[in-house]
């Protein structure tokens, strides 16, 4: 069974960094797209970076571009997020989840951490 674990969230200020953790196990990861979404209250989930674990390339929403990095080590199945120059509207629930290889399906979720910007 595919787990997804999620670590790295907490309260930081405008202009502050933080380094999400996403841990993956309990199944194959080296074909598959991992990306990291994120939820405000009241927003719908929407994705803020993808990333390929076969070739790294990786790709971002416009609003996070230049301050947001993904990046992967293979050998330990875990994928990262380097925020940096966050803002409040970057506050929410960040998961990590794992895409179906060839399928627009995002087959396996992690339970969230929180990420909140105060201003």
């Amino acid at each position: 069974q595919v787990q997804l674990v999620e670590s790295g969230g907490g309260l930081v200020q405008t202009g502050g960094s933080l380094r999400l953790t996403c841990a993956a196990s309990g199944g194959t990861f080296s074909n598959n797209g991992m990306a990291w979404a994120r939820q405000a209250p009241g927003k719908e989930r929407e994705f803020v970076a993808t990333i390929s674990m076969l070739d790294g390339r990786a790709s971002y929403r416009d609003s996070v571009k230049g301050r947001f990095t993904i990046s992967r080590d293979n050998a330990k199945n875990t994928v990262y997020l380097q925020m940096t120059s966050l803002k409040p509207e970057d506050t929410g629930v960040y998961y990590c989840a794992r895409n179906l290889p060839g399928t627009a399906e995002w087959d396996s979720w992690g339970q969230g951490t929180q990420v909140t910007v105060s201003s």
